[in-house]
């Protein structure tokens, strides 16, 4: 039934992108970067260039009482220097005390807080897990102006081109510093180290994973159009590329627009981000009322991931076909995981817990 399915969308494949079809993962390795430009070229603009030098100034920390003394605290500005100027932004790491490495989450959120309600912190810790995150809007903000935070730097007296960064590009690139700092510290897992994100974050969360390898994993949560959810296929309620360009056309870069009304007609699709994770590990969350993200085809980006972890000789989404969109069931045992849940669009705690029971797998 999902291969079926699979066949009447008519996807186009990462493996054709240079005209013939890649039999090897070496001939794979050897396409990827087209890959990777074509998804950034078409959709999220150039991830900003790596800083030349990052370095953080301590705010904040509790190395005692934290989370009943279980943990540690740090709040501190990541410094970066990127274009001749200085850019500063919060960040809050949290880390059992105890001895050991630690597998870690780079949560891209919503707000600072820590716990928040999209981030369940001490249950994290409580299953062993270190989390690093930042509020999204401390970066640039949520919208279309382009002279606030990395934004105004990396935009100062210049004009967007058609392949310039938008939004999420530069959400990805903060993501990235954070990975930087995380490299330096001993109790970091650095070999399990995934990216998160809910929403427009969950684009993100796939986009920085996608361009930097560094990542283990991705998890998206409920991402839907432009992120966890196949552009072809869409049905009545489902998010469209126009919809999301009416209402948010700077999280992309302008090259994006010209696929206004062209779903089903993208040289591309979705799965494409998937594929440029491949062999690493990929994990989405979805939730049955979430209409407008699209769950049946959040469930087939996750099918249609498979050709290029096979490649690999890995295991991509390991599904049957009565698992399709079956509420309560985690379906982890790949290397692309899908967690589907009751309920609306949000980032749950059976989310969380559906993510961390497959970075442990």
């Amino acid at each position: 039934m999902i291969k079926n399915m699979l066949k009447e969308l008519n996807l186009p494949s990462p493996l054709e992108i240079a005209g013939e079809r890649v039999k090897t993962a070496e001939e794979w390795e050897k396409i990827r970067p087209l890959v990777l430009r074509t998804m950034l070229e078409s959709e999220y603009g150039y991830i900003p260039e790596a800083p030349e030098s990052i370095r953080i100034n301590v705010i904040e920390e509790d190395t005692d009482r934290f989370c009943a003394g279980k943990a540690s605290y740090m709040k501190f500005e990541l410094i970066a220097d990127i274009c001749g100027e200085e850019f500063r932004f919060p960040v809050t790491y949290v880390y059992p005390r105890k001895d050991g490495k630690f597998k870690t989450f780079v949560h891209i959120n919503f707000r600072p807080e820590v716990p928040d309600k999209y981030m369940p912190t001490e249950e994290i810790l409580d299953n062993g897990f270190a989390c690093a995150s930042f509020c999204y809007n401390d970066v640039t903000s949520d919208d279309g102006d382009f002279t606030n935070g990395l934004a105004g730097i990396i935009y100062k007296n210049k004009e967007r081109t058609e392949f310039s960064p938008g939004k999420i590009s530069m959400w990805a690139w903060a993501a990235m510093r954070v990975m930087d700092f995380l490299q330096t510290r001993y109790e970091v897992d650095k070999d399990n180290v995934c990216v998160c994100g809910h929403s427009r974050l969950g684009k993100t969360a796939l986009v920085t994973a996608a361009c930097d390898e560094r990542f283990a994993a991705a998890h998206s949560n409920c991402s839907g159009c432009s992120g966890d959810s196949l552009n072809r296929g869409k049905g009545k309620g489902n998010e469209t590329i126009g919809e999301i360009i009416d209402r948010f056309e700077f999280w992309f870069c302008e090259n994006y627009k010209t696929f206004y009304g062209k779903d089903s007609e993208t040289p591309f699709d979705q799965h494409y981000l998937s594929a440029l994770i491949a062999p690493r590990k990929v994990h989405i969350a979805s939730a049955k009322e979430d209409v407008w993200a699209g769950p049946n085809l959040e469930f087939l980006f996750c099918a249609a991931s498979n050709e290029v972890y096979e490649l690999y000789g890995k295991k991509g989404f390991v599904y049957d076909d009565s698992d399709f969109l079956v509420a309560g069931k985690y379906l982890n045992e790949g290397n692309v995981g899908f967690c589907f849940r009751e309920g609306r669009h949000y980032f749950c705690r059976d989310d969380w817990h559906g993510l961390m029971d497959f970075m442990n797998k």
